[in-house]
């Protein structure tokens, strides 16, 4: 016992806890399809066809590298779902291992870690994985088609790496955690975007990491800092990228007279390009803070390229084929959910809006227009102006931290059957 090897038991009983996970749920797995999304998920990832915005094209190609190993057709659903167990094993996994680092953190700071107190980490770390397998709602998820277990997985990956790189932050290779997380935070585009609420937990970790003293000041400081981050990557950095691509390609094709998709290649080639000369400039100059951050950048770029697969399979013609993702123009659209409106997270309307009804003085706005690809002319001809097309609801009725329902469109749909009922 005294040559204790805390990293060979602290791998065997990850591993075992992984185990009694997967068996678990496997034992437990949907057999065929469940109601709501899951049966929409099983059709387009066994044949990699285009979902409901805003997509899940890494899911959907996990999905149909399952679905391979069906015996018959109807296995195949089965086999999907057997996604939801496999990514929920491996979240207690990493969670596991997540617990045993934060015990070892907070035990180490007061204490020599000897083998009783490594041997009394792996059980707490054992229990707290474990308790978290069989909530309920945890493991409802674990067993049908649908996004959050995969979702869940890539945070508890995320929030391991984070540990990983807290402990190694200050060292020559420490950011080489960095680039990895950045690369994951890149595929969570692929699942869900509620991958990306690690981020603010990974950058108080950085915080506390680096700065030992703890104000109001530079706490409050810190939670803006970390949230601004998230705000950055998710309204920020990837839709004004795709902005680009859209603006690029309707100013070569509808300007420069050239086939449809060259601003696409033009456009991808010009940041392929931006890249080589940020990186080579960083290291040439010794900025290695800068260079790391290009790097994080690139490799969310590399992540989120899992999003290609949805204007491939939507130019194949896919039978079910939702909002036809074919360009830049309206891969730009399908990101960012225009069909389903729109709704501030900040100020906007209550739910009472549906018996405020519009604005008496201005009760509807424009919506920007609709590109479509005209095959005659080689150019995007807007197809529809959307004059007056949004309802602008009544001021009276907004506030700041407002209701949020799951669908923005749901008071407007309410309006509009009152509005028919009464007249």
């Amino acid at each position: 016992m005294n040559n204790f090897d805390f990293r060979k038991w602290n791998l065997i009983s990850g591993w075992l806890v992984f185990f009694i996970a997967l068996t678990t749920y496997w034992l437990t797995v949907e057999p065929s399809m469940s109601f709501w999304d899951a049966g929409e998920y099983i059709t387009t990832s066994s044949n990699l066809e285009v979902g409901h915005p805003p997509g899940a094209p890494l899911y959907q190609m996990i999905g149909a590298f399952f679905s391979l190993f069906a015996s018959d057709v109807s296995q195949i659903a089965l086999m999907v779902n057997l996604v939801s167990v496999f990514a929920s094993a491996f979240t207690i996994l990493f969670m596991f291992w997540s617990i045993g680092i934060i015990l070892q953190n907070i035990i180490s700071k007061n204490e020599t870690l000897d083998t009783n107190k490594n041997i009394l980490i792996l059980g707490s770390s054992a229990v707290g994985a474990l308790a978290f397998t069989f909530t309920d709602s945890f493991w409802f998820s674990a067993l049908e088609a649908e996004v959050y277990a995969m979702a869940s997985c890539l945070m508890a990956i995320l929030f391991y790496l984070a540990l990983r790189w807290e402990r190694e932050m200050n060292t020559p290779r420490g950011n080489r955690w960095v680039v990895l997380i950045a690369f994951v935070i890149g595929l969570s585009f692929g699942v869900h975007f509620m991958g990306l609420l690690t981020i603010p937990a990974m950058g108080l970790l950085y915080y506390f990491k680096n700065y030992k003293t703890v104000t109001i000041k530079n706490f409050i400081l810190a939670h803006f800092a970390v949230v601004g981050i998230l705000l950055f990557i998710f309204m920020f950095m990837l839709p004004m990228t795709l902005r680009f691509f859209s603006a690029s390609e309707l100013f070569f094709v509808n300007s420069m007279g050239l086939p449809f998709d060259s601003g696409t290649i033009i456009a991808g080639l010009l940041m392929i390009a931006l890249f080589y000369f940020l990186l080579k400039y960083t290291r040439k100059r010794g900025f290695v803070q800068l260079n790391t951050l290009m790097l994080a950048f690139l490799f969310i770029f590399i992540g989120f390229s899992c999003w290609l697969m949805l204007p491939i399979r939507a130019n194949a013609g896919t039978v079910i084929n939702e909002n036809r993702p074919s360009d830049a123009q309206e891969l730009l659209a399908y990101y960012n959910r225009e069909q389903y409106g729109s709704q501030s997270l900040l100020y906007d309307a209550q739910f009472t809006e549906m018996y405020a009804g519009y604005d008496r003085n201005n009760p509807y706005k424009d919506d920007k227009p609709n590109y479509e690809r005209d095959e005659k002319t080689g150019k995007y001809i807007i197809v529809n102006n959307y004059k007056n097309a949004i309802p602008n609801l009544d001021d009276a009725h907004k506030t700041f931290f407002h209701e949020c329902g799951a669908q923005s469109t749901q008071p407007i749909i309410s309006i509009s059957l009152a509005e028919l009922t009464f007249k």
